[in-house]
């Protein structure tokens, strides 16, 4: 299923839940009918694009959750104490996430919801911004990245030859999972380095598959190993075959039971890595190894002006 059919899918499932009432439902129709076209026009797009249908999907989720914390009561009735309980409460860690947990995501939900567009319409923004007061989000500018020698443990401790070549791709070419998850055999391109005379995999980096803010281009890979496991891959594959057989859910998962099978912690924060954080630690040892920071900005997809995400690994 693609994201334009999940998006479709679970918008309609949303506004047709005769469980929720339909002061929301109808909110939310009009909310969505607005987001489409503003995607569309800010874009310009004749048509919304994946990376459309990606932002207009979490919608789906952050409003049945919302709805579920203001117990099912219309938005436009809201008071600024229930508001302000709701908002306590997911500070305090009184609402959970599926996990049981406290919700890790809070800034989405009070700078798309409550903050936004969405409590706008409802008539309840003003009084959203005199809860949010003292809101003040976290600076995550903090990178957290691994060692080489420490990443090159991750892939031992896979069970697929897939998911050890997933891993090598993040940290090779150091893109966004959900992209590498949609490249094809016709993304890969096999040639000899005229250097070292070792088989390298030209890589393109479509435009549909990156994120709005990345520049589609082609990268070379840099390690033996993934060119290895790129040709035992590839071998029985048709061109318009997906690389990888699984979804971003499996990937989240196989990399947590690597992580947690071999200790592998990140730098300074001792958190578990993630596949955001492969990318950051291929910048941070291509940096180490001696590229500069203009030849990194390329690699990561950054335009040549934007030197915020490379800058803040060398200031730190």
């Amino acid at each position: 299923m693609d994201r334009r059919e999940a998006y479709e899918n679970g918008k309609a499932r949303l506004l047709s839940d005769k469980k929720i009432c339909q002061e929301n439902r109808q909110l939310w129709k009009d909310f969505f009918e607005l987001q489409e076209r503003k995607l569309k026009r800010i874009n310009n797009l004749a048509r919304l694009d994946e990376a459309a249908y990606k932002t207009l999907s979490h919608y789906v989720g952050r409003f049945k959750n919302v709805n579920t914390w203001f117990h099912n009561k219309p938005w436009v009735s809201l008071t600024k104490e229930e508001i302000q309980k709701v908002y306590d409460d997911l500070e305090d860690g009184v609402i959970k996430n599926r996990f049981g947990k406290r919700f890790e995501d809070r800034k989405s939900y009070y700078t798309k919801v409550f903050k936004s567009k969405p409590f706008k319409m409802a008539g309840k923004l003003e009084l959203a911004e005199e809860v949010f007061e003292f809101y003040r989000p976290q600076d995550n500018s903090d990178v957290n990245f691994i060692e080489y020698e420490d990443f090159v443990k991750l892939p031992v401790a896979t069970k697929t030859l897939q998911q050890k070549l997933l891993l090598w791709l993040a940290w090779d070419i150091g893109e966004n999972v959900g992209s590498l998850l949609q490249l094809t055999k016709r993304d890969f391109r096999r040639q000899i380095n005229p250097h070292t005379q070792e088989p390298e995999y030209l890589v393109q980096l479509r435009k549909e598959i990156l994120k709005r803010s990345r520049r589609p281009r082609v990268e070379i890979t840099n390690y033996g190993d993934t060119a290895q496991l790129l040709d035992i891959t590839l071998q029985n594959k048709a061109e318009d075959d997906l690389i990888f057989s699984f979804g971003h859910r499996q990937a989240l998962k196989f990399l947590a039971y690597c992580v947690n099978a071999t200790g592998v912690r990140g730098v300074p924060t001792g958190k578990k890595p993630t596949f955001k954080d492969l990318r950051s630690s291929m910048c941070c040892h291509l940096l180490k190894i001696g590229w500069r920071i203009e030849e990194v900005n390329s690699r990561l997809g950054h335009s040549p002006a934007n030197l915020s995400m490379v800058s803040g690994m060398v200031g730190g």
